[in-house]
């Protein structure tokens, strides 16, 4: 695929006041590579601890660390807990900091450094105005934008979901379709899951199905819970649906380890 769209944009106007600026359109995506590419979880959904995909969502079974811009699983932190690193990063060993105003500064580091997943993230913190930071939306769109030219694949559904609605930027349902072909290509689940609810809202059933399926096998609850329904509507076979359920199954068993099940234990305790 060409690789022009990282290369960021070369005449974008200034925006209206108001109205973030757009950046360069994301390349396009024959459906060859859309339905033939993406049906394997990409590197940062597996756990560099203990090398094991991470049960999605994500948010709910790991914790990005900002020292180091990690995803950990939380059977690894809990882990490092009981071996008294209650303070200290497992994976860098940074002295544990939470993410409030005073961590800033070291995201921002990692922004200046051109880190995908620090851009992704503070992107986030000014479009919510987190951390004490004033809401921002068009340097949250410019910040999301860099991320994605950098490779950030959350970034890139977080713009898709942006344009594609018209929430707080001026709607492109094409350039949010863009944003989440170019994830769903690299494995992004979300980002497939988001066209299939595309397709089956055009009327393209069979569509939406195959997009579903893809990532119901990676692991999306989301997903299996769509075939299901397609199922009961008549617009999926129960061959699909057998088919998704042991796929989502299957990435189920891969993710699970006494140490995470623990950790399920101790967190939906505590949460």
């Amino acid at each position: 695929m060409s690789q022009d769209a990282n290369n960021g944009p070369s005449d974008v106007r200034p925006p209206a006041p108001g109205v973030p600026a757009a950046g360069q359109l994301p390349d396009a995506v024959t459906e060859e590579e859309l339905m033939g590419s993406g049906h394997e979880l990409p590197e940062g959904h597996t756990c560099p601890l203990c090398c094991l995909p991470i049960e999605l969502p994500l948010p709910k079974h790991s914790f990005l660390k900002t020292c180091c811009m990690k995803t950990l699983c939380r059977g690894c932190l809990l882990a490092s807990c009981q071996h008294g690193m209650l303070e200290t990063c497992p994976f860098c060993r940074t002295s544990f900091q939470n993410m409030d105003a005073a961590a800033l500064p070291l995201v921002q580091k990692r922004v200046d450094a051109k880190d995908p997943v620090a851009t992704e993230y503070l992107a986030q913190a000014y479009y919510n105005g987190s951390y004490g930071l004033q809401q921002d939306t068009s340097l949250a769109i410019e910040l999301w934008t860099e991320a994605a030219r950098l490779g950030d694949l959350d970034a890139h559904c977080m713009l898709g979901y942006r344009y594609y609605k018209g929430e707080r930027v001026k709607q492109d349902v094409a350039r949010g379709i863009r944003n989440w072909q170019q994830a769903a290509i690299q494995g992004h689940p979300e980002s497939r899951h988001a066209l299939g609810i595309h397709e089956y809202s055009n009327g393209n059933h069979e569509l939406a199905v195959q997009h579903w399926m893809i990532s119901a096998k990676m692991g999306l609850e989301l997903s299996l819970n769509e075939i299901k329904l397609m199922f009961m509507k008549g617009y999926a076979t129960e061959a699909q649906y057998a088919e998704a359920l042991r796929g989502y199954q299957t990435a189920l068993e891969e993710a699970r380890s006494p140490q995470r099940e623990e950790a399920k234990a101790f967190f939906n305790g505590s949460d």
